[in-house]
């Protein structure tokens, strides 16, 4: 397959960025997109050319590293994948894809493909964890949770943080990252001496780092590898609400 690319380069946070476009031609159908991207720096490297940086770390779909805009589209044009598990048999040969960093105020450019996503691990910080002793770990039969609760749950943890609902977004909202991580702990009997003061410091944290409004465009859950539901919004939103009016 002949590849053109149109990729984003930038040095530097302080300095302007531009599209270059390059061509890679001896890309494989069954290669991944990241494949595809070590395979240009590979060229690149070999004609004494600056490599393109981009993050990745587990390329099995699971750590969120991965994030980039694919044509325009969070982790390229299809469903509930990550840009390391995209295939270029999803393309054509000769096709022209343009690749970008997320476009977010609270994620900025690092260098090329690569922001800066410490606002989400900052949004953790501030109460997605359960401080309250429990004590010693019980049999897993021993902690009654219904069933229901428990695959809510773990669909809410299934969130790797890889920012594609904040890229997705117009509002470049963080609702949706923000929801499935105080879900998942709301749930569960153990995160609940701490649901009220986490979802209320949670939030307070999004927004300062300066995530924008949600508006309800279902952009994120669309743009999610693994399929989140904007439904945790919603039930975020109730906790908030009720946290406000008990504390």
């Amino acid at each position: 397959m002949k590849i053109t690319l149109n990729v984003w380069r930038q040095a530097s946070p302080k300095v302007s960025g531009k599209l270059v476009t390059y061509q890679v031609d001896h890309a494989s159908p069954d290669m991944s997109f990241l494949e595809l991207l070590d395979v240009l720096n590979e060229d690149l490297t070999a004609k004494g050319e600056e490599p393109v940086a981009f993050d990745h770390d587990c390329r099995e779909g699971i750590c969120g590293s991965c994030g980039l805009m694919i044509d325009g589209q969070a982790h390229g044009p299809q469903k509930q994948t990550t840009a390391c598990q995209l295939h270029m048999r999803t393309f054509n040969d000769g096709d022209t894809i343009t690749v970008e960093p997320w476009r977010a105020k609270a994620f900025p450019v690092i260098r090329d493909l690569v922001v800066d996503r410490t606002a989400f691990d900052r949004i953790i910080q501030a109460g997605g964890f359960i401080s309250a002793s429990t004590g010693g770990a019980q049999d897993a039969n021993e902690i009654l949770i219904p069933k229901p609760d428990a695959d809510l749950a773990f669909e809410a943890a299934a969130c790797i943080g890889c920012g594609a609902c904040v890229a997705a977004c117009p509002n470049a909202s963080a609702m949706l990252f923000t929801s499935a991580k105080v879900s998942h702990l709301g749930l569960l009997p153990q995160g609940q001496p701490e649901r009220s003061k986490r979802v209320l410091d949670m939030v307070e944290r999004m927004d300062i780092e300066g995530f924008g409004g949600c508006t309800n465009l279902g952009e994120c859950q669309t743009a999610c590898p693994k399929g989140i539901s904007v439904d945790f919004i919603a039930r975020m939103n109730r906790d908030y609400l009720k946290a406000t009016l008990t504390t």
